[in-house]
């Protein structure tokens, strides 16, 4: 074992355990990311120089020919939930979102059907577009950090905040509209150079096991660990229920997760990182179709 290793392992003993249950997972965490750093050192080359972020070797991406969604690693039965809408609990979420759509947050207030009518018609392909760049902001914006911009600006009232709730329902609710469709990154050339950060976060190692995501996701995407399958990690079902989490969750979300399980500082919610790695993975995700509400485990 690596100096840098035995100290990534050496790194998570001072995590505080709380309730049982936070010192289970706690010490499942510790394991799994004590067998990545050993599974993957020496798998990549060190580019940085002094000062400098380490950068992955160059991995090459999962060409469009063998992209996999993670729908077709999912064992039978999980595979089932997703496919039958009467199964798959994430359809909880966009029966919320599709009430929510058609009410009136405040007396006077219009309703998002109010101003876009039939979401089967106007938000279809919507989700597909998204990230996508607000000039208002003068940066990207994902589809809840919309939702929560037309509450603010056309609607009159607060914004949902992420990972609440009825952001997530009416996030699902509207994305549900594009199932089927392909991922269709927008063409802005305003979009270039947070796509282009969001392209290096991907290949930057951080947190104390040393890690990119593209040291999971590309170079050893298909390989197990801990018993569990790597995938590709391609954004196509969000906003997905995970068996996991016993709920939906945004894409956010999952990416604050890998963050974290590589014990680097996740991103604040709705913060400009986490919309360009987004961006990223969009691009990288183009022409595969749209799941939502998509199951995980």
């Amino acid at each position: 074992m690596s100096r840098r290793t035995r100290g990534a392992c050496r790194g998570t003993r001072a995590l505080p355990t709380g309730r049982r249950g936070d010192a289970v997972a706690i010490v499942a965490s510790v394991i799994a990311g004590c067998a990545a750093a050993l599974v993957f050192s020496g798998a990549r080359a060190d580019t940085s120089g002094p000062g400098t972020a380490a950068v992955s070797a160059a991995a090459p991406e999962v060409s469009a020919g063998v992209r996999r969604s993670g729908l077709e690693d999912l064992q039978p039965a999980t595979r089932a939930m997703q496919l039958d809408d009467g199964q798959n609990p994430g359809m909880l979420w966009v029966i919320e979102g599709e009430s929510a759509w058609a009410r009136r947050p405040d007396p006077g207030a219009p309703s998002c059907a109010d101003c876009h009518d039939d979401a089967r018609r106007t938000m279809r392909g919507v989700a597909a577009r998204y990230p996508a760049f607000d000039a208002g902001l003068a940066r990207p914006v994902d589809l809840g950090q919309r939702i929560d911009l037309c509450r603010t600006r056309h609607q009159g009232t607060a914004p949902f905040g992420p990972e609440t709730a009825p952001r997530l329902q009416l996030e699902a609710f509207v994305a549900h509209q594009s199932r089927g469709l392909p991922i269709a990154p927008p063409d802005d050339a305003r979009l270039a150079e947070f796509r282009a950060r969001g392209a290096l976060q991907y290949r930057t190692r951080m947190g104390q096991l040393d890690l990119a995501c593209a040291d999971c996701h590309d170079r050893n995407a298909g390989r197990r660990l801990g018993g569990s399958l790597i995938p590709q990690g391609h954004p196509t079902g969000y906003p997905i229920y995970r068996l996991e989490w016993q709920a939906a969750g945004s894409l956010q979300r999952r990416l604050r997760g890998c963050l974290t399980g590589v014990r680097a500082q996740p991103h604040a919610y709705d913060a400009v990182e986490a919309v360009e790695l987004q961006l990223h993975l969009m691009r990288r995700a183009a022409g595969m179709p749209i799941e939502t509400p998509a199951v995980r485990p």
